[in-house]
């Protein structure tokens, strides 16, 4: 038994020593399994870092655009193809117009949204800081339709204004375009992170801008000397960067670009033929400047592209689609290297939609000034805190602020505030507050004229400008204003002016009321001068409203008159008034759309009465009227207007008086076509007016014009005034809008009689 039991032990040891044996084995297979996937894994591990690596490191693509005016429509072209090439752009540096292209990539915009922009764009407005008539105050609509040229004046010494635009127009623009962005202050946290080069002018500094408000960047970095004002940012006075760097290749490397792609749309030296425009040499300075710089920075440049664009200058906004082309075909000839780094097969267009055009106006913070006050500020605006406002409004209101010209600077900005904005205004105030201003004009009633004028603004409070205007010429005439403007709020006046004129009347101008002659023309000396003290507010931000007190001699001779004495009158009369004004008409003398209405009532109470005939009455009259544009070019303009006399019976002075064309109106005189001027006069007249304008070639217009007029005693006490016209007239003319004012020729008859007038007008009326 015993051995049986050892033989079993010795059969069991022998077995597990087997297994142990084959464990063994096993374990030596896995370990060698192990060992090889281990160095298979290891000599693999650099191909798949490289691999990873590769992923990781594709090129990162810089793009840098130079500053060249109306030359950086070229940059649009080069960007479709690029986008073509399926090339994604990883950082963008520009400068001058490079900067706005550039910036407007960067934003997210593609190239073919910034060419449908760049098409709608005005260049003509942008370039002269238009303002919207509709923007202007009244006070202003009359200031900038009186004067041809307008220059600072300080210690008896003329200026002259800095610049062309203070780039308003532009501002408002990119502003609006750029509202998806406007709460990004750090341009590296754009679609495309972003900067552009400016020109501190104060010490001659280059200075990136990639921090900061981006509209205020494009636009400092593209004011381009004398056509734009220097932008003032973080207290650096700052002009276009093309003056120190204008094709910033450096900066886009620093940013990590691998591979750069430059567009250089700048010009070369240009020959003595070629220079003579100032903008010409003014380029040139800078391309003496930047030329030999340039030969490095090409060389820094990987792909390089050079649009044929010589033939064109930095304002040639109006071939804008030829260099657009022109970049393109630039372009097209390196394609072959764009599309080595492209990949069309991964690459996504960008395509920015805008958000909605409203803002929640949280508050509105306006840096201090000295001479203006918050109240008159907000009293520009046309919106309130705590609503809702469109860009819009916005434009509106930043320009109201611009028509006052009162403010050298204006920039603006939002800041996020619970979700809602903040509007940050900063306006730097117009240093120069004294202004000579230059007029001239002729027409036949009061020949020919040169205004002077002499503005000094904040002489005795805020907010206020005094104005003399004195016309030298065949007829002595004056003009002094002294306005405090408080906006939309109560603004307070005096007025004092003086106006004469000499005139061959025709016998037949009612004459039991004025003379007792047989002849059949007298020679009339009429002058006239006025005082008035008045307020005035804007009712619904649209409709001016006021009233005033006026003191009015007149004093009217004839030396032709057979009487002993050839004074006719010579009276003082005072009288209070009121009136109502609306006008948004595009233009004054040529207007294409809008429409205006003006009414008051003014009553006379007193008078010295030198002709005996005065006794108390009142005198309401309304003018109304609107411009359509029927075409393009064809424009219809409505008028309708009337008075008449209420109360006592009015002094025969103050009648309504009908003829002429050309003039500016004096108290209660009208032009009418087809009667010579002074020649219809009656207490109380009814006048419908219409001119079909064709501008045949900008600014130039033929028209035609046609009026019909009722005018007696008393018209409306009868149905007179709703029967059939007793009096019409037509007219034919040219008109040319000029930097002087309008420049017109009107050749006028009338059916009921058998003469007719040619009538000059040259320059603003005034």
């Amino acid at each position: 038994m015993r051995n049986k039991a050892k033989a079993k032990s010795q059969e069991l040891e022998a077995k597990i020593n087997f297994v142990n044996i084959q464990l063994t084995i096993v374990n030596s297979r896995l370990l060698l399994i192990l060992t090889f996937l281990l160095f298979f894994a290891f000599c693999l591990l650099p191909l798949a870092s490289q691999a990873q690596d590769t992923i990781k490191k594709r090129p990162k693509i810089g793009l840098v655009l130079s500053g060249g005016g109306a030359k950086g429509f070229a940059h649009i072209g080069v960007l479709k193809v690029i986008e073509q090439a399926g090339i994604k752009i990883d950082y963008i540096g520009g400068t001058s117009m490079g900067s706005v292209v550039g910036g407007l990539y960067a934003s997210g915009y593609n190239a073919t949204q910034i060419d449908s922009i760049f098409r709608t764009v005005n260049f003509d407005k942008l370039l002269q800081d238009f303002t919207p008539r509709s923007s202007k105050s009244f006070y202003e609509k009359r200031n900038d339709e009186l004067y041809a040229i307008v220059l600072p004046f300080d210690k008896f010494k003329i200026g002259v204004p800095e610049a062309l635009s203070k780039s308003i127009y532009n501002y408002n623009l990119l502003t609006s375009l750029t509202r998806n962005d406007r709460h990004i202050s750090d341009f590296n946290k754009l679609k495309i992170p972003f900067f552009c080069v400016a020109t501190n002018i104060e010490n001659g500094e280059e200075v990136i801008l990639d921090k900061g408000n981006l509209v205020n960047a494009m636009v400092a970095s593209s004011a381009f000397p004398s056509l734009f004002s220097p932008v003032e940012i973080d207290g650096n006075l700052l002009l276009d960067g093309g003056i120190v760097n204008n094709y910033p290749v450096e900066k886009v490397r620093q940013m990590g670009a691998d591979i750069i792609i430059g567009v250089d749309v700048q010009d070369g030296l240009s020959e003595r033929s070629e220079l003579k425009k100032a903008t010409r040499i003014i380029g040139q300075i800078t391309a003496i400047q930047s030329i030999e710089k340039m030969k490095k920075k090409i060389a820094e440049t990987d792909i390089y592209i050079k649009p044929d664009i010589k033939s064109y200058g930095i304002i040639s906004f109006d071939k804008g689609l030829e260099i657009i082309k022109k970049g393109e075909e630039a372009a097209f000839a390196v394609y072959e290297q764009l599309n080595k780094i492209g990949d069309k097969n991964s690459y996504i267009q960008n395509k920015l939609k805008p958000s909605v055009d409203s803002i929640y106006l949280n508050k509105i913070i306006i840096n201090d000034l000295n001479n203006y006050t918050p109240l008159y500020i907000k009293g520009k605006l046309p919106f309130k805190e705590g609503k809702n406002i469109s860009y819009q409004d916005l434009r509106k209101g930043i320009d109201n602020l611009n028509a006052t010209n009162n403010f050298s600077g204006i920039n603006y900005s939002f800041e996020e505030n619970n979700s809602r904005d903040d509007l940050i205004l900063n306006l730097t105030e117009n240093y120069d507050n004294t202004f000579l201003k230059f007029g001239l004009h002729f027409d036949n009633l009061f020949k020919s004229g040169v205004l002077v004028n002499l503005t000094q603004k904040k002489t005795l409070f805020k907010n206020d400008v005094a104005s003399v205007d004195v016309v030298l010429g065949d007829n002595f005439r004056y003009n002094i204003d002294y306005y405090i403007d408080n906006g939309f709020y109560w603004s307070y006046g005096f007025k004092s002016y003086f106006n004469q004129f000499n005139k061959n009347v025709s016998k037949e101008l009612n004459d039991e009321n004025y003379w007792n002659s047989n002849l059949n023309n007298i020679n009339l000396d009429f002058s006239d001068l006025t005082n008035q003290v008045y307020l005035q507010t804007l009712f619904a931000r649209k409709f001016l409203i006021g009233a005033g007190v006026e003191v009015k001699f007149l004093k009217i001779q004839s030396e032709t008159l057979s009487n002993t004495s050839p004074i006719i009158d010579k009276s003082s009369y005072t009288s209070v008034y009121g009136y109502l004004k609306y006008d948004s008409l595009d233009n004054k003398y040529f207007p294409k759309k809008g429409l205006f209405f003006s009414g008051d009532i003014q009553s006379y109470l007193f008078s010295s009465d030198y002709s005996t005939l005065f006794k108390p009455f009142s005198i309401a009259k309304a003018n109304c009227g609107a411009a359509i544009s029927i075409t393009k070019n064809f424009t219809l303009n409505i008028q309708t207007e009337g008075g008449f006399s209420l109360g006592g019976e009015s002094v025969p002075f103050f009648d309504f008086v009908l003829g002429g064309y050309g003039f500016n109106p004096v108290n209660n005189f009208r032009p009418f076509y087809g009667y010579d001027f002074i020649s219809l006069a009656a207490n109380s007249y009814l006048k419908g007016s219409l001119c079909i304008d064709y501008e045949i070639f900008k600014k130039h217009h033929l028209n035609f014009s046609a009026n019909y007029a009722n005018i007696e005693k008393d018209l409306f006490q009868t149905l007179h005034w709703i029967s059939l016209p007793k009096y019409s007239g037509y007219a034919i003319g040219y008109g040319l809008d000029s930097i002087i004012g309008p420049i017109e020729i009107k050749h006028s008859w009338s059916p009921e009689t058998s003469k007719n007038y040619t009538w000059f007008s040259v320059g603003f009326w005034f």
